[in-house]
C-alpha cells in the first residue's frame, strides 16, 4: 500500500481524506487507557465505510460458535470483547443538513495522534451542498488518570454563511459487533435518563450479565463565552442525547466540549453504576477540559520516562518504535489481575479480542523491562487464576490429568472455533511455562515459584507426560498430530518446536521443584501433598527428557520442523510472483499446506526462546535454511528473525525485519490493518531493538549487553528496569553508555566484560560492535 502517512518522531499525521483508507486510519489513530479504548471514529456522523468501535477491557461475549462440521471436544462458543456504547458522537446540522464528510466536499483534513501527551487531534474544512464552508477542529482523550473518563473539545466554525447549527452529543448503545458469528446484537437497554445537559443510558449483555453505564454531560462555549440554550432531551432505543439548536454567524465558533464516564459491573454492583458514572463524570466536568489535558500530558510523560527509545539518524525507525510502544501502553496497565492483553487491543474486532499465547511470548518481556515487576507477575497469575480451567479443558479433550491451557481464552476456557488451533496447536502451554521461567530469572522473585509457578509447571508436565508416546522400535518418545507455531502446516508429527518446548518445560519444573525443596522445604511439602506429587512422575519426565525424539537433518545440520519436512519442493520466497502473496490472501488453504512456506517462526521460535542451549553455528544453520522460505505473513514473525539476525550479524536483515514488525501497521504491510492493529506483536518490535540490536539477555542474576548498531541509527537509546534499578542504555558505534537513574546499583556485563552501575552513576563501554 502507498504510504500515506506523515514521517514524525512524535506523531502520527494523516493531511488529506481519503474514504478509501478511512478503516485504517481508525485502527492506527485508536486510543485507550488500558480500562477502555476505541477506534478513531468521527463524532460527527459518518456514513461512509466505517468500523464504530468503542471497547471496555474484560467485557466480553459468549458469541455461538460457528463451524461447518461439529467435532467433540469443540468449544460452545468463542468470546467476543465488546462493541460497546459508542460515547464519542456529536452530531452537526447545517441549516437542517448533516455534517457528513462522505457526503461533502473536503478541502482540508489533519488529524494527529500525538503520541507524547496522547491526544488525538482532527481538523477540516467542508463544503457541504449549497456551497455552505464550516472548519471544525476536535481534540480527543481517554484519560490515563481518571481511567473511566473520556472527554473531547469540538469546536465548528462557519466560513462563509449565517444559520442555525444544530448540535447534538449522545449515546449509543444500539451497536453490534462486525465480527459477530451471526450478525446478533449482544446487548440489551436497563435504563435510561436524558436531560437538558446530558444524560445516562445503562446496558447489559444478553448473556454473563455484564452491566455497562455510560453518562455523559456537555458545555457550549460561542466565542469564549458560555452559552445556557434550551435543549432537547432524545430518548431511543439505546440512545440518550441532548439537541440544541444556534443562530451563528459567519466567524462564529462554537465549542462543545462533551465529557463521558463508562463504568461496568466488573467493578461496581449493579445499584452503584449510575451514581459512580455520575460521579466520575460530575468530577471531570469541574476539572474542566484543559486540567483533563494536563493530567494526560503528565501521566503520559511518566510512561515515557520509564519506555522510551531514542533513534537518531532515523525518524521512520522512530516513529514507528514510539507508535509500538504508545500502543501497548494504552492496551495494558496491569493493576487489574482479571485483565490480559488481546490481539488488537481497543482497536479493533478481529480474534475476538481474546487472550492468546502472544501475551506470554512477546507482553510480559516487554512489561519486565518496563515497568514495575508487578505489572508483569499480574500477566502470570492471570494464567494462575485459569489453572483449574486449563485442567478442564484438558479433560474435554480426554487427558486424565494435566492442564492444557486455551489457545484462545477469555475466562480460562478455551473458546477458539477452529480445529487446528483449539486440538493441536498446544505449544502454548510452553509458552507459559516459559514466562515463568523468563519472569524468575529476570526480576530473581524466585518465592513466585512457591506461591503460584510450580502448581501450573507441575500441572503442564503431566499434560505433556500424557501427550507423548513411547516408540519401542525407536526406543524414543513423540508426539504425533500437533500443530506448530507455523500455522501454514496443520496436523503434523513432531513439531520441532513443540516436542524441544515440552521436554524443557519438563526440566524446568524439575529444577523448581529441587529449589524449592532445598530452600522452601515446608513449602515443597505443602504443594507436593496438595498436588500429590509421585516420585513416578517425575522418574518418568526425566526418561522423556532423555529420549524425547527431535526431528533433524545431518547432512544440512539443521533441525526438521516436522517429520517429512525435506519432502516438500523448497523453493525461496523470492522466487515466488508478487501476484501471489500475501499467500494467505492468494493462494487455496490446500495449497499453502503442501507449499513448504511458512508463516512465522518455529524452529527459529525455539532457537530465540532457549537461545543459552544452542550455538550461533547451529543458530546461522536454521536461520540460512528456514528464514528464505518464510513469508511473514504472521505479525509475530519478523522480530524473532530481526533478534536472531541481529544475534548472527545479518546487518541488513536485521534492519529489514526490524522495519517490518515495527511498520506493519502504519504501512499496512500485510494489507489488514484495517480490523485492527497488531498490538501483542508490537511488543516483538520493542523486542527487536532491546534484546536484538541491544543484546539484552539476563543470565546469572547479570544484566547481559551486546549492543549493535544497524549502520541506519547515528545513536539509539533504550530505557530497561531491571531489579528495582532504570537503566538507559546508549549506543553509539564508538560506544555503549548505560546511565542509571535510581539509586539502586546493577551489575551488568557489556560485550563480555563486567561492570556495576551504581546509585545515579554511569559506566562506558568502548569497542561497541558495529555489525548487527
Amino acid at each position: 500500500m502507498k504510504q500515506y502517512l506523515k514521517i514524525d518522531e512524535w506523531s502520527i499525521i494523516e493531511e488529506s481524506f481519503d474514504p478509501h483508507t478511512q478503516e485504517i486510519s481508525e485502527s492506527i489513530f485508536s486510543i485507550g487507557n488500558g480500562y477502555m479504548g476505541g477506534r478513531a471514529n468521527f463524532e460527527e456522523q459518518y456514513s461512509g465505510q466505517s468500523l464504530q468501535g468503542s471497547y471496555m477491557a474484560g467485557v466480553y461475549y459468549p458469541d455461538k460458535t460457528r463451524v461447518g462440521w461439529w467435532k467433540n471436544g469443540y468449544p460452545e462458543y468463542f468470546a467476543k470483547v465488546l462493541n460497546s456504547t459508542n460515547w464519542i458522537g456529536i452530531n452537526i446540522d447545517i441549516d437542517g443538513t448533516p455534517l457528513d464528510l462522505a457526503a461533502c466536499t473536503v478541502t482540508q483534513f489533519r488529524r494527529v495522534l500525538n503520541m507524547k501527551e496522547g491526544t488525538l487531534f482532527r481538523s477540516f474544512t467542508a463544503e457541504l451542498e449549497g456551497g455552505k464552508q464550516v472548519q471544525v477542529e476536535s481534540i480527543r482523550i481517554v484519560s490515563m488518570a481518571r481511567h473511566e473518563i473520556g472527554a473531547i473539545r469540538y469546536a465548528v466554525t462557519p466560513l462563509n454563511f449565517a444559520g442555525t447549527l444544530t448540535v447534538t452529543p449522545y449515546l449509543d448503545g444500539d451497536i453490534k459487533n462486525k465480527d459477530s458469528n451471526y450478525d446478533e446484537k449482544f446487548w440489551n437497554e436497563v435504563e435510561k435518563k436524558s436531560g437538558t445537559e446530558g444524560g445516562y443510558l445503562t446496558l447489559k449483555t444478553k448473556k454473563l450479565d455484564f452491566h455497562v453505564t455510560s453518562a455523559f454531560a456537555f458545555d457550549i462555549v460561542v466565542n469564549g463565552e458560555k452559552v445556557t440554550a434550551e435543549a432537547e432531551a432524545l430518548e431511543q432505543e439505546k440512545y440518550v442525547g441532548s439537541k440544541v439548536a444556534l443562530s451563528v454567524q459567519q466567524g462564529d465558533q462554537v465549542v462543545i466540549y462533551k465529557y463521558a464516564a463508562n463504568v461496568t459491573s466488573r467493578n461496581y454492583g449493579l445499584g452503584q453504576l449510575v451514581e459512580a458514572a455520575h460521579s466520575a463524570l460530575n468530577g471531570a466536568r469541574e476539572a474542566g477540559f484543559v486540567t483533563l489535558l494536563n493530567e494526560q500530558a503528565a501521566a503520559w510523560g511518566d510512561k515515557w520516562k520509564e519506555s522510551d527509545i531514542i533513534i537518531e539518524g532515523d525518524v521512520s525507525a522512530q516513529q514507528a518504535i514510539r507508535f509500538n510502544i504508545f500502543q501497548l501502553n494504552q492496551t495494558y496497565t496491569g493493576e487489574d489481575d482479571r485483565l490480559n492483553i488481546g490481539p488488537k487491543g481497543f482497536t479493533g474486532e478481529k480474534y475476538g479480542g481474546s487472550t492468546y499465547w502472544d501475551t506470554e511470548a512477546y507482553c510480559v518481556p516487554f512489561y519486565l523491562s518496563t515497568a514495575d515487576s508487578s505489572i508483569s507477575r499480574n500477566l502470570l497469575i492471570y494464567r494462575y487464576k485459569h489453572l483449574e480451567k486449563a485442567k478442564e479443558n484438558a479433560r474435554k479433550l480426554g487427558f486424565k490429568k494435566g492442564a492444557l491451557y486455551p489457545m484462545v481464552t477469555m475466562n480460562g476456557e478455551e473458546c477458539h472455533n477452529e480445529w487446528e488451533i483449539t486440538f493441536e496447536e498446544i505449544h502454548r502451554n510452553g509458552a507459559i511455562a516459559h514466562a515463568i521461567y523468563n519472569y524468575v530469572n529476570y526480576t530473581g522473585d524466585k518465592a513466585y515459584l512457591g506461591q503460584y509457578g510450580l502448581e501450573v509447571l507441575v500441572e503442564i508436565s503431566r499434560f505433556w507426560e500424557e501427550r507423548v508416546h513411547y516408540v519401542p522400535r525407536k526406543d524414543q518418545y513423540v508426539m504425533l498430530g500437533v500443530t506448530g507455531p507455523n500455522e501454514y502446516e496443520n496436523n503434523v508429527n513432531n513439531n520441532w518446536y513443540t516436542n524441544r518446548i515440552a521436554s524443557w518445560t519438563m526440566e524446568y519444573t524439575l529444577e523448581a521443584l529441587k529449589y524449592l525443596q532445598e530452600n522452601e522445604a515446608a513449602r515443597y511439602a505443602e504443594l507436593a501433598d496438595k498436588l500429590e506429587l509421585q516420585d513416578s512422575e517425575t522418574s518418568k519426565w526425566n526418561e522423556i527428557i532423555s529420549k524425547m525424539y527431535y526431528p533433524s537433518d545431518e547432512e544440512l545440520g539443521i533441525f526438521l520442523q516436522q517429520d517429512g519436512f525435506l519432502d516438500k519442493e523448497i523453493i525461496p520466497v523470492k522466487e515466488v510472483a508478487p501476484e501471489n502473496l500475501p499467500l494467505n490472501q492468494k493462494w487455496s488453504w490446500d495449497r499453502i499446506l503442501r507449499s513448504c512456506y511458512i508463516k512465522q517462526a518455529d524452529v527459529l521460535q525455539g532457537l530465540y526462546f532457549l537461545g543459552d542451549r544452542y550455538d550461533l553455528d547451529t543458530k546461522k544453520r536454521n536461520f540460512d535454511f528456514y528464514e528464505p522460505i518464510t513469508v511473514h505473513e504472521s505479525s509475530l514473525s519478523p522480530c524473532i528473525h530481526a533478534i536472531l539476525a541481529c544475534e548472527l550479524g545479518y546487518k541488513e536483515k536485521a534492519y529489514e525485519m526490524y522495519l517490518r514488525t515495527s511498520r506493519l501497521d502504519l504501512d499496512n504491510y500485510n494489507n489488514d490493518t484495517e480490523d485492527g492493529c497488531h498490538t501483542t506483536s508490537m511488543a516483538g518490535t520493542w523486542m527487536s531493538v532491546v534484546h536484538g540490536f541491544g543484546g539484552l539477555r539476563v543470565q546469572a542474576d547479570r544484566l547481559i549487553l551486546n549492543p549493535s548498531n544497524p549502520g541506519h541509527w547515528t545513536s539509539y537509546s533504550f530505557k530497561i528496569m531491571f531489579r528495582g534499578s532504570r537503566l538507559k542504555v546508549n549506543v553509539t558505534d564508538a560506544q555503549v553508555t548505560v546511565t542509571n537513574e535510581t539509586d539502586v546499583p546493577a551489575a551488568l556485563t557489556i560485550h563480555g566484560k563486567e561492570y556495576t552501575v551504581n546509585g545515579l552513576g554511569s559506566v562506558t563501554a568502548e569497542g561497541s560492535s558495529v555489525t548487527a
